[in-house]
C-alpha cells in the first residue's frame, strides 16, 4: 500500500504541475516539444502532433520542454543531447513577451494551489465539515477575552460544555458557533465536571467575537502525536502514542500544561514520566533552546522538546456547496501559512535541519494517509500539492522560482540574461537541489538506523 500510495501521490501531483505549464504554453502560442512525467531517459512515450508525451526513468519530477529550450540542462533531464538541431522561431518560449513567459512559468504553481483548493472543497462537500469531537475545555486564555466575558477565565480545565444559551453542545463546533453567532448581550454557558454555569456578555463587534472564540481552546491530551527527527524527544526514544504524565515530577494533565512546563526549562535536563501500552517509563533528555517573541515584543528563550500534539478526533457534519468552497479556501490558506512558517523556522534555526525528509518520509506519510481512509489520503495529497507549489517558488535556478527571478531581472534590465549566464546559474541550481535532496535522504537513512 505504501509503494502504491507514494506512486499515486507523485504521479498525480507532478502531472498536475506540468499540466499547468503545458496548458499555459499552448494558450500563449508556445510550441511544446515534450511533456515528461519523470526525469532522465524515457521508458515509453507517444507522439501527438508536435508534442511527445513521455514517462521517464526517475519518478521524482517532470518537465515540459518548450520550443527554444534546447540547452545542456534540458539535455541532462532527457538523458543526452538532442540529435536534431533547430532554428529559432516565433513559437519559441524566449520569443514571447515577459507577461506570457511569466504566466507559463507560474502556471505549474497555480495549478498545484488550484488542485489543493479543489480537493479540500471536494472533501468538505462529500464527507462534510470536520468538527472536533469533544466538548471538553483545555484552557481559557484570559488575555484574549474581550470585555464582558472575563467570567470564562474561571472555568476549570477539563470542564465539559453542555449548553450555550438554549442550544445543546455536542461538539466543539457547536461551542464556537454559539460564541460567534449569538446575539449581542447576556449569554449563559453550562458545564459539567464540575457542574456550574457562567454568564457572559457577547460583544457586538466581530473582531471581539473572533478573539472570544480564540480564547477558549479544546482539550488536547499531553501525549506524542509525532516526533521531530533529530530532536531531544527523538534522541530520548519517545514514540507516537506515548502519554506524558509528568515533567521533573510535576504532573501534567493536558498539552497546554506540558508546553508551559517545557518552555520554562530552556536547555535544561529533564525527566519525563511516560505511559506506553500500559507501562510506566521514565525518559531523560536535555531540552533545546529557542528564542521566542512575546506579545509585548520582548524576546525570551524557551525550551523545546521536538514533538507534535496528538491528532484530534473529528466527526463530520453536512456542508452546503458554499460552505464547502469557503472551507476549501480557508484550509488552503492555512496549510500555505503552515508550510511557509516551517521554511522560515528552518532558515532561522527554529526547527532542526534533521526535520527535512526525502522520498522515504513521503512514502511513509503517503502509506499512513492511505491507511487512514480516502478522505485523509486526499487531504494529504492536497497538503503535498501546496508544499510542491511553495518549494517550486524558491528562487533557485532550475526551479520555477529561479526562472521567475530571471524574468524579473530581464524586466528591470530591459534585456534578457544571456544563455551562457542562465546555463551557469542553472548548473549551480542543479547542484543546490541535488545537495538538498541528498541531505534529506541522509536524514531518512539516519532515522531508519536510529541515529
Amino acid at each position: 500500500m505504501t509503494i502504491l500510495a507514494t506512486l499515486i501521490v507523485l504521479a498525480v501531483l507532478i502531472f498536475v504541475h506540468e499540466l499547468g505549464h503545458f496548458a499555459a504554453a499552448k494558450a500563449v502560442g508556445v510550441g511544446v516539444e515534450r511533456f515528461s512525467i519523470g526525469l532522465g531517459p524515457k521508458l515509453f512515450g507517444v507522439r501527438r502532433g508536435e508534442t511527445e508525451y513521455v514517462v521517464a526513468v526517475v519518478p521524482l519530477g517532470g518537465y515540459v520542454k518548450m520550443a527554444g529550450m534546447e540547452d545542456e540542462v534540458m539535455e541532462k533531464l532527457e538523458g543526452g543531447p538532442s540529435a536534431t538541431p533547430r532554428q529559432p522561431g516565433p513559437r519559441d518560449f524566449d520569443a514571447k513577451p515577459i507577461w506570457a513567459r511569466t504566466l507559463v512559468i507560474s502556471a505549474g504553481v497555480l495549478m498545484n494551489m488550484a488542485f489543493a483548493f479543489g480537493v479540500y472543497t471536494f472533501v468538505a462537500g462529500f464527507w462534510g465539515l470536520p468538527e472536533l469531537d469533544t466538548t471538553r475545555v483545555g484552557r481559557v486564555q484570559p488575555e484574549l477575552l474581550p470585555p464582558g466575558t472575563e467570567a470564562l477565565a474561571e472555568v476549570e480545565s477539563g470542564s465539559r460544555v453542555t449548553r450555550v444559551g438554549d442550544s445543546p453542545v455536542e461538539d466543539w463546533g457547536d461551542l464556537q458557533r454559539g460564541l460567534y453567532t449569538s446575539a449581542p448581550g447576556p449569554l449563559r454557558l453550562e458545564f459539567t465536571d464540575p457542574t456550574r454555569s457562567v454568564e457572559i456578555r457577547i460583544p457586538a463587534e466581530e473582531p471581539q467575537r473572533r478573539e472570544l472564540v480564540r480564547a477558549v481552546d479544546s482539550w488536547v491530551d499531553a501525549g506524542v502525536g509525532a516526533v521531530n527527527p533529530g530532536s531531544p524527544a527523538d534522541k530520548a526514544g519517545l514514540e507516537a502514542g506515548d502519554r506524558i504524565v509528568s515533567i521533573d515530577g510535576t504532573p501534567v494533565r493536558n498539552w497546554y500544561e506540558f508546553v508551559t512546563q517545557v518552555e520554562a526549562r530552556p536547555g535544561k535536563r529533564v525527566e519525563l514520566g511516560v505511559e506506553r501500552d500500559g507501562r510506566s517509563l521514565v525518559r531523560v533528555l536535555t531540552l533545546d533552546t529557542e528564542r521566542s517573541t512575546r506579545p509585548d515584543g520582548s524576546v525570551t528563550e524557551v525550551g523545546k522538546i521536538g514533538i507534535y500534539a496528538p491528532v484530534d478526533r473529528y466527526k463530520y457534519r453536512d456542508a452546503s456547496l458554499g460552505e464547502a468552497v469557503v472551507a476549501g479556501a480557508q484550509e488552503t490558506v492555512a496549510v500555505t501559512g503552515m508550510i511557509v512558517g516551517f521554511l522560515k523556522d528552518l532558515v532561522t534555526g527554529g526547527v532542526s535541519p534533521r526535520s527535512m525528509g526525502s522520498i522515504v518520509t513521503i512514502g511513509e506519510a503517503s502509506g499512513q494517509a492511505a491507511a487512514a481512509g480516502a478522505d485523509t489520503f486526499l487531504r494529504f495529497m492536497a497538503l503535498f500539492s501546496v508544499n510542491l507549489a511553495i518549494l517550486n517558488l524558491l528562487p533557485i535556478p532550475v526551479l520555477d522560482g529561479g526562472h521567475l527571478l530571471f524574468l524579473a531581472v530581464e524586466a528591470v534590465r530591459r534585456r534578457p540574461i544571456s544563455m551562457e549566464q542562465r546555463l551557469r546559474w542553472s548548473n549551480v541550481g542543479v547542484l543546490v537541489v541535488m545537495g538538498i535532496m541528498l541531505w534529506a535522504l541522509s536524514n531518512d537513512i539516519l532515522r531508519l538506523l536510529g541515529l
